[in-house]
């Protein structure tokens, strides 16, 4: 046969395919009818590795058997997909916890950040809450969430994600181990300067303090002069108060304009960081679960085994119901060999239709499904 006669024979054959899709989906609606009257689950590993296990049988040759085994995986997906929509769309929606709200009462809250004044998480205080707003700091990430948790704190500020340097991955497991929400986010450009003191220049200068962060996203700066001594400190402000404490030309810390300002230093250098467009973006904490009834993104968390395809099914319920995933990060689960709980933000509101089918299916599938927040 020629092209245009095996391009004719795969249409007939894909015209019977579409209809036999169609059929076979029909069924799944009818499968959903009886699991809805029975209380039976959707998702039946066992009965799926069966069936797959049947089909590939069949098929001639290892390309076409695993090839089978993928298209009836995907079908299989599809047809859960199918069965989640109907069921949610006939049963009462699930009770989320969340209360709507017009607007975040942040009028003269306190608001508990990490660090010291001067630090990026009290410039993201100020930002987002104004002057009016009783802002303190903490010691520890994990002092903050115990603040807010137990109410001494309003709102508490946290670090979740930097532009060029990454996520702040433990920062993700206190989300989880904390009974606290996401209300809001805040971005804010940094900016490294090299700050000394006010007798100092920049030929004294032999040992530089910062956060690991900071120094790694300086690093082309620093790096370059190579007689210079990198220390890590906890966070960029403590680097900075030391300098002024200490009063040593020699020394110099990696910090804010903002916090060279607060501690009487002055810039050497800068900015120095390697990209200028450098962001950090802060999470809003609040113990209450609200959103606001505009919200645009939610942000979750699961567990998942380490097993062939476990992720794609889960992720099958946002494409299925045209919701659009924004990030996804990995984190593995202590004590749990090979096993991974995955934080994923995702665009829409509570209120959405798709969103809410999307958490109906995942919620069936995973494992200590959490909701962040809707902000």
């Amino acid at each position: 046969m020629d092209l245009k006669e095996i391009r004719i024979k795969l249409d007939e054959i894909d015209t019977q395919m579409e209809s036999l899709f169609e059929e076979r989906m029909r069924l799944c609606g009818e499968v959903a009818e009886y699991k809805l009257a029975t209380g039976k689950a959707v998702y039946d590993p066992e009965r799926e590795a069966e069936k797959i296990k049947a089909l590939t049988g069949m098929a001639n040759g290892a390309f076409n058997k695993q090839a089978v085994g993928e298209l009836f995986l995907q079908m299989m997906t599809l047809s859960r997909r199918y069965q989640y929509q109907t069921m949610a769309e006939r049963t009462k929606r699930p009770d989320l916890g969340f209360r709507p709200v017009k607007e975040l009462d942040i009028k003269g809250k306190r608001v508990a950040f990490q660090g010291l004044f001067g630090a990026y998480g009290h410039a993201a205080a100020m930002g987002f809450f104004g002057g009016d707003a009783d802002i303190y700091h903490v010691k520890r990430f994990e002092d903050l969430m115990e603040e807010v948790q137990e109410g001494r704190a309003d709102f508490g500020v946290l670090p979740i994600e930097n532009s060029s340097a990454g996520a702040v991955t433990d920062n993700y497991d206190l989300l989880v181990r904390y009974p606290n929400f996401i209300v809001a986010e805040i971005f804010i450009p940094v900016n490294h300067f090299l700050l000394g003191t006010q007798d100092a220049e920049l030929q004294d200068v032999e040992t530089v303090y910062a956060h690991p962060q900071a120094l790694m996203q300086s690093s082309e700066y620093l790096n370059a002069r190579r007689s210079w001594r990198q220390v890590s400190m906890e966070n960029n402000a403590v680097a900075a108060k030391k300098v002024q404490e200490d009063g040593d030309k020699r020394q110099a810390a990696v910090a804010s304009e903002t916090a060279g300002a607060l501690y009487g230093l002055k810039p050497l250098a800068g900015p120095i960081n390697n990209s200028r467009d450098n962001t950090t973006r802060f999470l809003i904490l609040s113990k209450e679960p609200v959103y606001r009834e505009g919200a645009e993104k939610l942000s979750l968390c699961f567990e998942l085994p380490h097993t062939s395809g476990s992720l794609y099914n889960i992720l099958g319920n946002f494409i299925f119901n045209h919701v659009n995933m924004r990030m996804i990060e990995s984190r593995p689960i202590p004590g749990r060999s090979w096993e991974y709980r995955f934080f994923v933000d995702i665009e829409g509101n509570l209120e959405d239709a798709g969103v809410m089918n999307a958490l109906f299916g995942i919620m069936r599938e995973a494992k200590n499904v959490k909701i962040l927040g809707n902000y």
